[in-house]
Parts: C-alpha cells; sequence; structure tokens
C-alpha cells in the first residue's frame, strides 16, 4: 500500500499576488534533487503581456533562493516587487496593471547556456505557448449567490453534451453565451475538453505542460468561474476532462530532469507506470506525482466549482489490482470531498440525502465494466454501443448486440467500497471527440484532400433509430458538439491530422432542413427522458427475438419503473415493417413522440399490431 497522499501546499506554489502590498509577486516551486548544494542557479524571467513582443525591452530576471520542504525536498523561492520606477524603456507596460509573462531559468555547473523556456507546473494563468502568466492588480472572482444552492444531479439523471471550448463557441466566453441554448435544448451536464496548458494554439490538450488553470487560448480562471456559475445558474453541472497518466515532452517535471541527463529511474515525477502508449508517462509510484494530481483534483472542485472529472486515458495509470495510481486518486478524490459534508459552503452541492453526487467518469474502453467493478468511478466511456451501432444494417449480429448494450448487460449498478453505496452507469455515444461524425457510417462526400472529407448529410434520417435509442436505453446519453443539428467531420484513425486540425462547430446547419429536422428530434428525447423516470432508472429488457424482430432490421427493448412501462420499437431498415407484441398490462398506451399512434384497449398478453416506419422508431407507454 502506497503512503497516503497529502494535498501539496499551493500557498507557497506559483505565481501569488501579496495581499497586502501591490505590485509584490511570491514565487515557490518544487524541484527534488537540484540545490544549491549542487551548485544550480533558478531564474525567474518576467515580463509584462504587451512588452513581451517588443525587440527594445527584455524581460527581467530575478534571482531565486533555495531551502529545503520537509515533504517534497527542494524548494525555490522569490519575492518580486514590480515598480514603475524600474522599467527599462519609457514606453514599457511594466509596473502598470495586467498580465505578467514568466517562465524558470536554471543555471547548471555542467553547462554554460542556462535551460531556458521552464513553465510553472503550478502556474494558474499561462500566456502564448511556454510562458506562465500572473496579472497584476487581480482580483478575485464573485460567485452569484445562488452558487450555495447549486445540486450536482445524482448520476443516472444525466443528459451529457461533451464540447472543447474553441471549436464550440470560439473562447470560454462564447460559450458562455450558448448555454441558453444547451439548457434550452435539455442537457444538464457538460463535459469539456482538456483546459489545461499546451504548446500549441491548435490541439486537444492531450499533452499537458500545466494543470492549475485554463489556457489561454480559451480565457483566463475568472472566465472559467464565469462560466461554470452560469451554468450552474441554469441546471448545467460541469465536467472537465482530466489528462493525468501522461504529459508533453515540455512539461517540467520532465523536460528540466531530461535537460540534465537524469537517468529515467532517478526523476521524481515521471517514468514508466501501467501501460504507456501516449506522450510522456507519469509515475504514480512516486508519492509526489500522487499528491500533485489529488492536489489538482482539489484545486478545480474548490476553486472552479466543478462537479467532477472525465480521466483520460485510463489504462495510462490503472492496475486492475493494486490500490495505487488510478485506483487510489479517484478513492482519494471521493474520500476528500466526502469529509465537507455538513458545511455550508459551494461544497454542499455534492450531497443529496445518503448519495456523493461527484462526478468521476473513466475512459477505461479496454475493461469498462472492471473499472466500474474494482474503483470509485461511478460511470465510465464505454465503446461498445458505438462500434455495434456502425454497419448494423443487414447484420442481426450487430443488431442483437446493440440491443444488449442499451440494457447496459453485464454492467453494475450499484457497488458498496469500504461502506459506501456508489451507483455505477455508462456512458452511450454515438459520437465522441475520437471519431468521424457518425452519419460519415452511411456515406461520405469526397474532398481533394482526405483530411476534408464529410459524411453525406442528405442520409440524415438513417440516424434517427438510433439517437432515439441512445435516449431510451440505461446509462448516460451523451452528445457531441453539433451532433444534435447533424456536423458531418469526418476524423483520420491515426495521425496529426486528428488533433491538429481546427473542426470548429458550424452553427449554420442548426437552419437547414436536415438540422432542424435532427434537433426537433433531439429535444423531443431529451426531454422524454428528462420527465419520465423510467429511461433514467428502470429496468432495461431487450426482446430477443430473430425471427419476429432482429431478421426485419427492427429492436424492441422495455423500460420499467415503479408500473411504467414503456415499449421502444427501432427500424433500423429501410422498409416500413409490421411487427406483433403481446404487452404486459391492460390498458391505454401513448406514444410518446408523435402521439399520433396511440393504442386503445389493449388486452395484457395478446398479439398487438405495430406499425414502425422505415429509419425510425416510436415509444409507447402504458397511461396510468
Amino acid at each position: 500500500m502506497p503512503n497516503e497522499p497529502e494535498l501539496l501546499p499551493l500557498h507557497k506554489l506559483g505565481a501569488r499576488k501579496d495581499e497586502q502590498t501591490f505590485g509584490k509577486i511570491n514565487f515557490g516551486l518544487f524541484l527534488p534533487g537540484i540545490s544549491e548544494e549542487g551548485e544550480y542557479e533558478l531564474f525567474v524571467r518576467v515580463i509584462h503581456e504587451k512588452d513581451q513582443f517588443l525587440q527594445d525591452i527584455p524581460p527581467m530576471d530575478f534571482e531565486m533562493e533555495h531551502s529545503i520542504d520537509p515533504d517534497y525536498g527542494d524548494y525555490w523561492s522569490a519575492t518580486i516587487n514590480i515598480e514603475a520606477k524600474d522599467k527599462l524603456k519609457p514606453f514599457s507596460a511594466w509596473g502598470t496593471p495586467g498580465k505578467y509573462v514568466y517562465r524558470y531559468c536554471l543555471k547548471t555547473p555542467k553547462n554554460p547556456e542556462l535551460i531556458d523556456w521552464i513553465i510553472d507546473p503550478f502556474a494558474r494563468e499561462f500566456g502564448v505557448g511556454k510562458l506562465s502568466a500572473f496579472t497584476l492588480g487581480y482580483e478575485h472572482y464573485t460567485w452569484d449567490k445562488n452558487e450555495l444552492e447549486w445540486k450536482t444531479p445524482f448520476i443516472n439523471d444525466i443528459v451529457l453534451y461533451e464540447l472543447m471550448i474553441n471549436e464550440f463557441g470560439d473562447d470560454i466566453k462564447g460559450t458562455i453565451d450558448h448555454l441558453d441554448y444547451l439548457a434550452d435544448l435539455g442537457i444538464n451536464c457538460i463535459e469539456l475538453m482538456p483546459l489545461s496548458n499546451v504548446e500549441k494554439r491548435i490541439d486537444w490538450g492531450f499533452a499537458p505542460i500545466g494543470y492549475f488553470g485554463v489556457d489561454e487560448r480559451f480565457g483566463n480562471r475568472k472566465d472559467m468561474q464565469e462560466l461554470i456559475d452560469k451554468a450552474h445558474q441554469k441546471g448545467i453541472a460541469v465536467i472537465v476532462d482530466s489528462v493525468y497518466a501522461h504529459t508533453s515532452h515540455l512539461f517540467p517535471y520532465y523536460y528540466v530532469y531530461n535537460q540534465l541527463g537524469y537517468p529515467q529511474n532517478e526523476n521524481p515525477f515521471m517514468g514508466p507506470f501501467a501501460e504507456n502508449a501516449f506522450g510522456i508517462s507519469t509515475d504514480f509510484n512516486q508519492k509526489f506525482t500522487r499528491d500533485f494530481f489529488l492536489t489538482v483534483n482539489n484545486h478545480w472542485l474548490d476553486r472552479y466549482h466543478v462537479d467532477g472529472f472525465r480521466y483520460d486515458y485510463v489504462p495510462g495509470y490503472w492496475l486492475e489490482n493494486e490500490e495505487n495510481g488510478y485506483t487510489k486518486l479517484v478513492r482519494d478524490t471521493y474520500q476528500l470531498v466526502k469529509a465537507k459534508k455538513g458545511s455550508s459552503d459551494h461544497w454542499q452541492r455534492f450531497f443529496e440525502g445518503e448519495f456523493v453526487n461527484l462526478i468521476q467518469c473513466a475512459e477505461q474502453l479496454q475493461k469498462p465494466v472492471e473499472i466500474l467493478n474494482k474503483t470509485y468511478s461511478n460511470c465510465t466511456w464505454q465503446n461498445e454501443t458505438l462500434d455495434a451501432a456502425r454497419g448494423i444494417y443487414g447484420n442481426c449480429e450487430k443488431l442483437t448486440k446493440l440491443g444488449s448494450l442499451f440494457g447496459l448487460s453485464g454492467y453494475p449498478g450499484e457497488i458498496p467500497n469500504n461502506g459506501d453505496k456508489i451507483t455505477k452507469t455508462a456512458l452511450q455515444y454515438l459520437e465522441n471527440h475520437d471519431h468521424s461524425r457518425f452519419i460519415c457510417n452511411f456515406g461520405t462526400i469526397a474532398s481533394d484532400n482526405e483530411l476534408l472529407k464529410e459524411g453525406y448529410r442528405a442520409l440524415w434520417y438513417k440516424v434517427q433509430p438510433y439517437l432515439i435509442g441512445m435516449f431510451a436505453a440505461k446509462g448516460i446519453p451523451m452528445l457531441w458538439q453539433g451532433q444534435e443539428f447533424g456536423e458531418n467531420y469526418w476524423l483520420p484513425q491515426e495521425g496529426w491530422g486528428r488533433v491538429l486540425l481546427y473542426r470548429p462547430v458550424r452553427w449554420e446547419y442548426f437552419y437547414t432542413s436536415e438540422g432542424r429536422s435532427l434537433v426537433n428530434l433531439v429535444r423531443r428525447l431529451v426531454k422524454l427522458r428528462r420527465n419520465n423516470p423510467q429511461f433514467t432508472r428502470g429496468e432495461h429488457y431487450f426482446y430477443n427475438d430473430y425471427t419476429l424482430y432482429q431478421s426485419r432490421n427492427v429492436m424492441m427493448f422495455s423500460r420499467t419503473y415503479k408500473g411504467v412501462f414503456s415499449l421502444v420499437a427501432l427500424n433500423f431498415g429501410a422498409q416500413d415493417q409490421v411487427v406483433y407484441f403481446k404487452f404486459p398490462s391492460n390498458g391505454n398506451y401513448r406514444e410518446e413522440l408523435h402521439g399520433q399512434d396511440n393504442l386503445k384497449g389493449v388486452s395484457a398478453g395478446k398479439d398487438v399490431q405495430l406499425s414502425i416506419p422505415s429509419n425510425y422508431g416510436k415509444i409507447w407507454t402504458l397511461a396510468v
């Protein structure tokens, strides 16, 4: 069992303003193994953002002092006073309020050249590329008074929407402007793709170099706090995509030690741990690493009021039969939140009766069932539904598998962990950032460059039965930005063209006939799901009958909760179908999607003829 983690002392790390003296900025950094005894010298190099591209104004260097922290070893710190009288040129912005960018530089005894461009791993703000930042005259965000009333939704009640800030709304401010749209759509949780600092302007964000703030291409920390505050006011929870298994080669705890020629086994933070397929691996055998990422979680929960996390590439730091790594991180994060029960501040958002509604979602595509059974994760991504949905026409085996997956067959519903009963579920999606748009499965439009080919939107109607099934299924339905009105980007399976091509949501699609038809269907489905608990908490039963149903490209399943029964009938084929079904109860059944094919006077156990249009579906609910 590894040592119990602690929260790093953020009050002495990164760049922090002095609350008493304007212009005084404190810096602090842990660099284990790098000390004065080794004749190292560390500097912080600072310049006003407005001066950084002016050739006559160089940055200012400030020497840092070395000391020993009792828990984490070598600690470097500095306090600087930013005053206008120290400006190097009369036209310099030095000494004025605003954003300053900085980096660390290390002088080593063996090399006359400085190791430059060391980003601050504890920075709360960032500049362009490899620059950390702070704001002189920074004023803390004032949260709306209603934030103390906000409650994170119960895991089974979530309707999720994944988005990338810059592609969805250009930046954080633009995303805030679209919150009314998402609320009107019926979304009650958004999942933000990585927000952490990266080197490039166009990047998915899965090679982080800074974790404690929002990348400047999206906005700043106050912008992000405003986004979450206003989302909560509109009934929308926010979870963030967290990349902890690997980093960029520019992440300081790799970059510095690599530049110094340290052997891999002497790095205090990085190194092989579990599966190492992407980027530079983080080593959760190191206490420093474990404490760092728990502190990142705590920081986002406390300062940004996020409702939880989507953990990227869990195989990179999960060892299935050990307590270390991912297993320990999600358990400790849960316990950290649970310890706040009874508080009257923003932490109260997680508590509703006996439940702790912290969202901890794993991306464990290899073993989604196991990650729910063996960790404190309460939900997981799983690609099985998406894989089964592809190429389903004429493939009864895939249709049968999809019917089972819509019921999350084999997935746990609740797992006791050390006295805590944690509700478990999985995401249901047809699209996400990792894959081409689902409509591409039905046909694509060629381009002179393969990266620019697109799905054929004229075939939008083929998507309908899949959407109906997804929103009526067990699990958390997730939309990927623009999916609801037919966004149709194609995505290569591998290569840099996946992550370095800008794919903005084309809002003009909303006004096309295809877009309007799809968004109207999605709105009905979201409303149906949120207003009828049989779809969020009910039992699922798949009517697996090849002769009656799958042989005709039809899928039938039901959802039942406290006596309320709904039958979901889906036709994935190009021909209208007539099938027969024996309803379990006498009564009248209303058709939920259009209300035009209601069934009156149904007798239990007797065949009822049902008409199901091609590439569509119907839902009948017993009227009670």
